[in-house]
C-alpha cells in the first residue's frame, strides 16, 4: 500500500537571502510548508571555506518558515534538511530545490510502479579529530542506513542520489583538538573539505555495500578505486555533524516523481548524462508527457591532471579552485544536454564517483 507522496519544487532564487518564491508557493497552497523535508541549494558563493552565501541562505529561509510553521529559526532548522552548495560558476543559475512529504490515504490514479522516495537522518556532532577519518565514515553508514529505512527503501539498488552536508575544520576547530593532544587529518581548512567529503562519501558507500565496511583512516583522499556511485557530499562550516538525505524509488511512494542516475567517468562525459536523462523516461526521445525537474551531479577536476590523455590545468591554476573550475565545466556539458542551466551541480568529488567523474542523478514529473 502506498503511504507517501514525494513532491519536488524546483525555485529560482535572485541572491542567497531571496525566500520570495518559496513564500509565494506556500501563500498559493502549492506547498504546504509542514511537509517540507529537505531544501538543497545552489548559492552565488565561492564554494570555499569562506563561502557565507550557504549560512546566509539557511539563516534566510529558516526566518522566513518559522512563522509559517510556529516554531524558532533553530526550530525550523533542526526540523528541515538543508543543503546548500556554493559556487554557481559558468551558465549555473542559483535556485533551491524543495523537497515535501505528506502521509496519503488515496494515491492518485494510475500510479504504478516504485516512485520518488525521500528519507533524512543525521550524524552525531564529531570532534575535529574525527573529521576524515573511520568514526566519520562508520557514523555517516549508519545514519544513510537510517534514511533509507525512513524513505522505506529496503533495497540498495533503488537508492539513485545520497546528498550529504558535512563540515570542514577551521583554525579553532585543529587548536581545540591539539590543546586535547589530538591530531587532526589535516591542518588546512580547505583540504579538510576534501576529507570530510571523501570519508562521508565512503560512508555511503558501505552502507550500500560497494566497499567493505573495514576501511581504514589511510584509505581516504589515497584509494580513489573505492567510491560510491550515487555518494554527492559537501563540506560547510556551519556544523559539525552530517545530514543525510536519501533519493531513491519505493513502491510504498505515491509520488508524481521519478528518479534515476547514472556516474560519469570524467567531466566531458555526456552519454553519462544522457543515460541518466534516459532513466527516467527522458533524453532525445521523451515519453509523453514526462518533464525534467532538476539534474543533481557531482564534479571534480581528474586528479592525474588529464581528461581521456589530454592535459588539463585545474589543479595547477592558483587563481581559480579546481573546484570552481570542475562545477563551471560540468555545468554548462549538463546545462547543455537538458536544455537549462537551473540544475544542482556540486564540486568536489571525491570517493564519489570515479576519480575525475561523479554520479549524475535525474528527477522527472510524471504524467
Amino acid at each position: 500500500m502506498r503511504t507517501t507522496s514525494v513532491g519536488v519544487f524546483k525555485v529560482a532564487t535572485k541572491g542567497p537571502g531571496d525566500v520570495s518564491g518559496l513564500i509565494s508557493l506556500i501563500g498559493s497552497g502549492a506547498i504546504d510548508p509542514a511537509s517540507i523535508l529537505a531544501i538543497l541549494g545552489k548559492t552565488e558563493g565561492n564554494g570555499g571555506v569562506n563561502d557565507f552565501t550557504r549560512e546566509y541562505a539557511v539563516a534566510a529561509l529558516c526566518t522566513a518558515l518559522a512563522p509559517k510553521l510556529d516554531l524558532t529559526p533553530h526550530e525550523v532548522e533542526q526540523r528541515i534538511a538543508f543543503v546548500m552548495s556554493g559556487g554557481t560558476e559558468g551558465v549555473l543559475s542559483p535556485h533551491i530545490t524543495v523537497f515535501t512529504r505528506q502521509q496519503v490515504a488515496t494515491p492518485h490514479a494510475g500510479i504504478a510502479g516504485k516512485r520518488l522516495s525521500i528519507g533524512m537522518a543525521q550524524t552525531r556532532d564529531f570532534l575535529p579529530e574525527e573529521l576524515g577519518r573511520s568514526a566519520q565514515i562508520t557514523e555517516t553508514a549508519r545514519a544513510v542506513k537510517a534514511a533509507m529505512a525512513d524513505a522505506g527503501i529496503s533495497d540498495a539498488a533503488d537508492v539513485h542520489f545520497v546528498q550529504i552536508k558535512c563540515p570542514l575544520l577551521t583554525s579553532e576547530r585543529v587548536e581545540a583538538a591539539a590543546a586535547r593532544g589530538a591530531k587532526t587529518a589535516t591542518i588546512s581548512a580547505y583540504s579538510s573539505m576534501a576529507y570530510s567529503r571523501g570519508a562521508s562519501a565512503l560512508g555511503v558507500a558501505v552502507a550500500l555495500g560497494e566497499v567493505a565496511s573495514d576501511i581504514s583512516d589511510d584509505v581516504v583522499l589515497r584509494r580513489y578505486d573505492l567510491f560510491s556511485k550515487v555518494a554527492s557530499t559537501s563540506s560547510g562550516i556551519e556544523l559539525m555533524h552530517n545530514v543525510v538525505i536519501v533519493l531513491g524509488n519505493s513502491e510504498g511512494s505515491a509520488s508524481e516523481f521519478e528518479i534515476g542516475h547514472a556516474v560519469m567517468d570524467d567531466a566531458i562525459d555526456a552519454a553519462a548524462v544522457m543515460s541518466a536523462l534516459k532513466s527516467v523516461g527522458l533524453g532525445t526521445t521523451p515519453k509523453s508527457g514526462r518533464e525534467l525537474v532538476n539534474i543533481l551531479a557531482k564534479a571534480e577536476a581528474s586528479p592525474d591532471g588529464t581528461v581521456r590523455g589530454s592535459r588539463h590545468t585545474m589543479l595547477e591554476d592558483t587563481d581559480i579552485s579546481s573546484t570552481r573550475h570542475a562545477r563551471a565545466a560540468v555545468g554548462g556539458l549538463i546545462a547543455g544536454l537538458a536544455g537549462t542551466s537551473a540544475v544542482y551541480v556540486s564540486g568536489g568529488a571525491e570517493h564519489q564517483g570515479p576519480a575525475g567523474g561523479g554520479p549524475v542523478a535525474v528527477i522527472a514529473h510524471l504524467p
